[in-house]
């Protein structure tokens, strides 16, 4: 229950045990669909909160701040904000330029709602803090450049997926939450360098295998057209959106996970296109569809 605090005006709220401020609840964020900053709460409260919190639990988060909405100003930070409460863990990381770098950790319901209501979105990498630079998972952003679409992206996860198979490794998907498409792979603890010298060869055999369709470079004037299999974000450096994060997008889209049988079935350009609505009644059909990344029992060795 919202109650309001009579000397700063403020929403406070009890999150288990937490008192955790609110503020502008009807201050609408995306404009395109009237979607206020409260209901943005209430998504991360009520739908989404047991699922995403395993996704981001044990990992350094980082936050794409949008604060006004995705029309204004959006800023990246990595350093737990000015004015973070002291119950909010955080915990170090390496990095190069600040060796006493630390970053928030989201580890249950009331940091959960603190972070939301700094209006973000969420990204992780694909390490926990516990041992930085050792990858629990292996990532594949496909990203299409114009005239490609979500479309061509479906196309070439399903070849990374049977490649991934040939090497005894599962896949699952997810939408970017922007016009993308996230190939996650659960794996035994192995090292980002490893991790991302592997992903490089299976990008660069995509593009052999499909090259009318994939790319392994970045470079702008090969992308018309094609899906860039960006292997990068397994460098210890790099971070992801986390499954189920708002993105900071004309209307509220999810980086929402999707099944085989819909990237299979894809056929058009906003067939993988989910909003913060949609996915209360995703959850009671499919559950958590990458809990698999979460589970040891899953995780497999990278091949040598």
């Amino acid at each position: 229950m919202i109650s309001c605090d009579s000397y700063r005006m403020t929403p406070i709220t009890e999150v288990e045990g937490r008192r955790v401020s609110l503020s502008n609840l009807d201050k609408v964020l995306y404009p395109a669909t009237g979607t206020t900053k409260g209901e943005v709460l209430h998504y991360y409260a009520a739908t989404v909160g047991s699922v995403i919190l395993p996704h981001l639990a044990g990992r350094p988060v980082s936050f794409l701040r949008y604060p006004d909405g995705p029309g204004g100003q959006l800023f990246f930070t990595k350093n737990p904000p000015p004015g973070t409460p002291a119950w909010v863990e955080t915990a170090p990381v390496p990095r190069s330029e600040d060796q006493g770098a630390r970053q928030v950790v989201v580890r249950d319901l009331a940091s959960l709602m603190w972070a939301a209501n700094l209006v973000v979105e969420f990204h992780t990498p694909q390490w926990r803090t516990g041992a930085p630079g050792v990858a629990d998972r292996m990532v594949f952003d496909l990203d299409p450049g114009s005239p490609a679409t979500v479309v061509e992206c479906c196309a070439v996860a399903l070849w990374l997926r049977e490649r991934l198979a040939d090497d005894g490794l599962a896949a699952y998907g997810k939408t970017s939450g922007s016009k993308g498409l996230h190939l996650l792979v659960p794996l035994e603890p192995t090292p980002s360098g490893e991790v991302s010298a592997y992903a490089k060869r299976l990008a660069m055999e995509a593009e052999e295998a499909l090259p009318a369709l994939a790319l392994h470079r970045m470079k702008r004037a090969l992308r018309p057209g094609k899906v860039f299999v960006d292997f990068s974000q397994n460098s210890a450096s790099k971070t992801t959106a986390t499954p189920y994060t708002l993105r900071a997008r004309p209307e509220p889209t999810v980086s929402a996970p999707v099944t085989w049988d819909e990237i299979t079935g894809c056929r058009k350009a906003g067939a993988l296109v989910f909003r913060a609505g949609d996915m209360a009644a995703r959850l009671d059909l499919h559950g958590d569809l990458l809990a698999p990344l979460n589970d040891p029992e899953q995780a497999r060795p990278l091949p040598a």
